[in-house]
C-alpha cells in the first residue's frame, strides 16, 4: 500500500478536510479516514462494512467484476488444477510456493500433528448424542487452549507457528470425530501414510469391522473442495477471527469464533441451502415455476447458489466445482442423479434468462459442492464442518498476518445511536 499524491476533500459545515488516498497493488483506491473523528468530530456510517477496508493484507485478492480470485497472486483455477491443498496452505501461510524440500517438510509436520490429545475423546462424549457437528467443533476447537498450553502465547513467534500447524493438522480429525459421534460410530484415528484429503475421508467413513480404501478420484475431489474454500479475503468469518484476535485472544479461541460465524446459513451453510432447494424443485419440469417465483418481487423465494456478495461475474471456483461434480458422479454411477439433472437444467435456464444475466446472478461455488458432498455420502449436517476444515488455513494466515501488523489495534466499530437521550431515573413507586 502506498500513499498517492491525491487527497479526498470532505466539506462539513463549511469546513474542508483533506483525507489521504492510498493505492493498493491491485483494486480500488482507499480513502484513509482514521483521523476523521479526531479532526472533524464525525464517524462514517457503513452497515455491513461493504465500503470499508478494515486492514491491509497481502494474502487474497478478489475482483468481483472480473470473477477473479487470487491467492498471493496465483489464480484459483490454476491452483485447483495444478496444485493440492497442503501446497496451497503453505502458499497462504508463508507467501510463496514451496520448494520440493520445503513442501516435504511442511507435509511431514502437518501429518505428524493429526492426532488429538487422548483426553479430548472424553470431551466429545460430553455432548448430547444428537449434537450437530458444528456445535461440537465450536466447543472442541475452543477447548484446544485447555489441552495445548504451549502454543497459546501470541507474542511468541514459535508458539504461533506451532498453533498454526496444530490447527491445520487437527481440524480434519475434529470434524471427522464430530461426525462419527453424531451418528453413534466409534472414532477412527488418523493414519500418517495417507494424504490430507484421503485421511479425512477414511476417518469419516471407515469402521473397525472392515477396511476402507479411499478412491483417488474422491480424494482428489475432496482436496479440490478444500482448496477452493481455503480463503476468501475479508468475509464474515475471517473478519470475526481478526476481530477476536485484535483483543489478544489465543489462536484456538479465535478460530472457534470463526467457526461459530461460519455456521450461519448466509455464510457456510449456503451449499446446504442450495441442495435443499434443488430437492424442493424435484424434477426439471418444475424449474420454470421456481424461476418465476424468484423473479416475483412479492415472493420471498430466491434461487440459492446463484449470485454472490462480491462476484458480479462468474464465481471462478464454480467452474472447477462443476468439473469435479461430473467426475465424482460418473465414478459413483450416479450421473443420472435427479438432483444433478435439476441443477444442470436450472443453470441452463437461468443463464438463458435476461433477468438473471442482467442482475449478474451466475452460479457460485455452493451450487455444485453440496451435490458432490452428498454423492460422497456426507449428510447435509457435515457440509459446514467441511467448509470449516477448508477455511482454517485462511483464518490462520489472516490471524498470523494481523498479529505481525504494527498497526494492529483492538477492533472497536462505532455506531449511529438512535436511542433515548439523557433522562433521570424514576423511582418504581412513581412509574
Amino acid at each position: 500500500m502506498s500513499e498517492s499524491n491525491r487527497a479526498a476533500k470532505l466539506e462539513i459545515d463549511g469546513k474542508t478536510y483533506e483525507l489521504p488516498i492510498f493505492s493498493p497493488t491491485v483494486g480500488p483506491d482507499v480513502v484513509d479516514i482514521r483521523k476523521l473523528y479526531g479532526t472533524a468530530g464525525v464517524f462514517t456510517y457503513d452497515p455491513g462494512f461493504t465500503s470499508t477496508a478494515s486492514c491491509d493484507s497481502t494474502i487474497t485478492f478478489i475482483d468481483g467484476d472480473k470473477g477473479e480470485l487470487l491467492h498471493r497472486g496465483y489464480p484459483i483455477d490454476q491452483l485447483a488444477e495444478k496444485s493440492h491443498f497442503l501446497e496451497v496452505c503453505y502458499l497462504l501461510l508463508y507467501g510463496e510456493l514451496p520448494s520440493p524440500a520445503e513442501l516435504e517438510d511442511f507435509e511431514s509436520r502437518v501429518t505428524n500433528h493429526t492426532m488429538l490429545h487422548e483426553q479430548m475423546v472424553y470431551f466429545f462424549r460430553g455432548f448430547r448424542r444428537d449434537a450437530h457437528p458444528m456445535a461440537i467443533m465450536v466447543g472442541v476447537v475452543g477447548a484446544m487452549s485447555a489441552f495445548y498450553h504451549d502454543s497459546t502465547d501470541i507474542s511468541d513467534e514459535w508458539q504461533r507457528e506451532v498453533a498454526s500447524i496444530r490447527l491445520i493438522a487437527k481440524m480434519p480429525t475434529i470434524a471427522a470425530w464430530a461426525y462419527k459421534y453424531s451418528i453413534g460410530q466409534p472414532v477412527v484415528y488418523p493414519r500418517n501414510d495417507l494424504d490430507y484429503a484421503s485421511n479425512f475421508l477414511r476417518m469419516c467413513f471407515a469402521v473397525p469391522a472392515e477396511d476402507y480404501e479411499v478412491n483417488p478420484i474422491l480424494s482428489r475431489a475432496m482436496d479440490r473442495i478444500f482448496t477452493l474454500h481455503a480463503d476468501h479475503e475479508q468475509n464474515a468469518s475471517t473478519s470475526t477471527v481478526r476481530l477476536a484476535s485484535s483483543s489478544g485472544a489465543n489462536p484456538f479461541a479465535c478460530i472457534a469464533a470463526g467457526i461459530a460465524c461460519l455456521w450461519g446459513p448466509a455464510h457456510g451453510g449456503a451449499n446446504q441451502a442450495c441442495l435443499e432447494m434443488l430437492r424442493e424443485i424435484g424434477t426439471p419440469d418444475r424449474i420454470p415455476e421456481f424461476i418465476a417465483r424468484a423473479k416475483d418481487k412479492d415472493d420471498p423465494f430466491r434461487l440459492m447458489g446463484f449470485g454472490h456478495r462480491v462476484y458480479k461475474n462468474f464465481d471462478p471456483r464454480a467452474k472447477v466445482m462443476k468439473q469435479s461434480a461430473d467426475e465424482v458422479l460418473e465414478l459413483l454411477g450416479v450421473e443420472n442423479n435427479p438432483t444433478l439433472q435439476v441443477a444442470k437444467e436450472l443453470e441452463k435456464q437461468a443463464l438463458a434468462d435476461d433477468y438473471f444475466t442482467d442482475k449478474k446472478l451466475f452460479p457460485n461455488v455452493d451450487f455444485y459442492s453440496g451435490i458432490i458432498l452428498e454423492a460422497m455420502g456426507f449428510p447435509t449436517s457435515m457440509f459446514t464442518p467441511i467448509f470449516a476444515v477448508s477455511r482454517t488455513i485462511g483464518w490462520i494466515s489472516q490471524w498470523k498476518e494481523m498479529i505481525s501488523d504494527p498497526q494492529m489495534k483492538i477492533g472497536r466499530p462505532r455506531q449511529l445511536y438512535q436511542g433515548e437521550t439523557l433522562r433521570d431515573y424514576v423511582d418504581i413507586e412513581n412509574r
